[in-house]
């Protein structure tokens, strides 16, 4: 097996709380591996399809989309689009994807749907990683994401509450891990939306450090204008405000994932 082929890694980028940055770390961390050479495939597999918008692909660009995926059965490849940024691509979603659960209702296998479609990709050097964006609840578009993924990156809010959450998040992923995908573990915590005006915010992060420990990644995510201004123009922040604070945490936790994941590799080896 050649080294391309073995080291394609799919990340689920997963947190049933709205409003935490998923989307947004999940944009911002592809063009960040993007930027640096490696092939990055996102697969957009929200219904509102914040991700598709967020990389400047409109609805009416998206012929093809997730949905055609995991219901009839569409190939992968047939669905990805090219994105303006080089080195990265797009599964887009649409709304339709919000029928999922009904249409499959009792299918066998049907939440190994996306695991199914995305094994052609560990047959070829196509990408480095694939990342998938997922809906802010724990649904059957989470578990199949789950399911597909090795590891769940978990962005977290630096609030009180977003606590609670990531309790609930962590036994789903257990459950996952128990019923349908034995190998899955949590790549990493990313902390985002920090703001040091706020003390709530070091005491969060002092809490998720003390509770994770070393799952924890040291890059943390700000709070920042330029990042929440971005997506309405249909650019990644790295792209549209390289130089603020928001697209140099981004691209510091491309360097610190690419760390971890070569240290895995070695561990493994």
């Amino acid at each position: 097996m050649s080294e391309d082929v073995r080291r394609l890694r799919i990340l689920t980028v997963a947190n049933q709380k709205g409003g935490v940055g998923k989307t947004t770390t999940a944009i911002n961390l592809g063009t960040a591996l993007a930027a640096v050479g490696e092939r990055v495939l996102i697969i957009d597999s929200d219904p509102q399809g914040n991700a598709s918008t967020g990389l400047g692909v409109l609805p009416q660009m998206r012929k093809k989309s997730l949905y055609d995926v995991m219901i009839d059965g569409v190939s992968i490849d047939q669905v990805v689009l090219e994105t303006a940024v080089p080195n990265l691509f797009l599964a887009p979603a649409e709304a339709d994807l919000s029928g999922v659960e009904l249409e499959l209702g009792q299918t066998p296998r049907r939440a190994y749907r996306l695991r199914d479609a995305l094994t052609p990709l560990r047959a070829g050097p196509a990408y480095d990683y694939v990342l998938i964006d997922c809906p802010p609840s724990l649904n059957l578009l989470t578990v199949n994401a789950m399911t597909a993924a090795d590891a769940v990156l978990v962005p977290l809010q630096c609030e009180f509450f977003a606590l609670e959450g990531l309790s609930q998040l962590l036994r789903t992923i257990e459950q996952v891990r128990a019923a349908l995908n034995p190998p899955l573990e949590i790549q990493g915590v990313v902390l985002t939306m920090y703001d040091k005006r706020n003390a709530s915010s070091a005491l969060v992060a002092k809490d998720v450090r003390e509770h994770l420990g070393a799952r924890v990644y040291d890059t943390v995510i700000p709070r920042n204008v330029r990042v929440s201004e971005a997506p309405s123009y249909g650019k990644p922040a790295i792209i549209y405000d390289l130089q603020c604070a928001g697209s140099q945490a981004y691209l510091n936790l491309a360097r610190e994932l690419i760390g971890r994941e070569r240290a895995r590799r070695m561990a493994d080896a």
